[in-house]
């Protein structure tokens, strides 16, 4: 499926800001499953410094000055993506979970890559209550697939998903007392259950595809940011990607901006402003089949 992605992010400041530096994860990342056909970042103002990079996760960076003094800072991704993610293995297929578990614990040749997504991070620690509530997906000997279908599926039908009960930077455990949260929580809880039983799970940012209500037109600017899943299935299998907030495998509908440990390493823009006072945001999205 190709898609045209326009991200328009805006900020309106209460009075100038005198200078900004910005690190942004706003390109589509090149992938054997999405094909990068165009991609285009444009700032208004027109930075004084805009370079290009990679951060250690292999995602794509851009690194932005801005020097003179501006009320208004606006941010356009234009670009245009193939997607076809693969299918995943039968889910009968793949090793038991704490085969996948122990090939990540001893690293080496066939689990090095994946080592370091089954460690807690600070905002997806390995916490022992996210842990209890995922190993009842994970009895002895399940095979990893099944066990993640499973968690996934519980997630989805266990909590509520309620835009404003929850922040960036809401703790697990509180999403797991409250079961109610947005994507990001629930992507954050999935990866602190999988790690506390030591089973590699990564936090993907990108877009989903949305659908308007029968018989309505979709809204411009209304799809969404979005988050999921990554988790390790063992060296033989690889890495598949889960919707826990929709309860899927992830195929034709999203598309990838930047993976890392959780939303902390990856946040679309983060930076240091001087000046400025209070400030709004407003976020527009299209996703758009070409």
């Amino acid at each position: 499926m190709r898609y045209r992605i326009n991200h328009v992010t805006t900020y309106e400041y209460a009075r100038a800001v005198d200078l900004g530096r910005h690190m942004l994860h706003l390109a589509p990342r090149a992938l054997p499953w999405q094909l990068v056909i165009a991609s285009a970042l444009m700032a208004d103002p027109v930075p004084t410094m805009m370079e290009q990079g990679l951060d250690h996760f292999g995602n794509g960076v851009t690194w932005m000055a801005l020097d003179q003094p501006h009320a208004r800072f606006s941010l356009t991704l234009d670009a245009v993506v193939d997607v076809a993610f693969p299918a995943p293995p039968p889910a009968e297929a793949t090793w038991a979970w704490e085969q996948v578990a122990e090939s990540a614990r001893l690293g080496g040749p066939a689990g090095w890559q994946a080592a370091e997504f089954a460690f807690g991070s600070p905002m997806a620690p390995a916490d022992a209550a996210a842990g209890a509530y995922a190993a009842l997906s994970f009895p002895p000997g399940q095979t990893v697939l099944a066990g993640l279908l499973d968690f996934m599926a519980r997630i989805r039908h266990e909590f509520a998903f309620k835009p404003g009960v929850t922040t960036i930077s809401t703790p697990v455990s509180r999403v797991l007392a409250q079961r109610a949260g947005v994507c990001q929580d629930f992507t954050h809880l999935m990866l602190a259950g999988l790690r506390a039983l030591g089973l590699p799970a990564r936090y993907v940012s990108g877009y989903l595809r949305t659908h308007p209500p029968a018989g309505q037109t979709k809204r411009q600017g209304a799809d969404q940011s979005h988050a999921w899943v990554g988790a390790w299935l063992g060296p033989e299998h690889g890495w598949v990607d889960l919707d826990p907030t929709n309860n899927l495998v992830v195929q034709d509908e999203h598309l990838v901006l930047a993976w890392g440990r959780d939303y902390g390493d990856i946040s679309p823009i983060r930076g240091i402003i001087l000046g400025g006072g209070s400030h709004t945001l407003s976020v527009a999205v299209d996703l758009a089949p070409v």
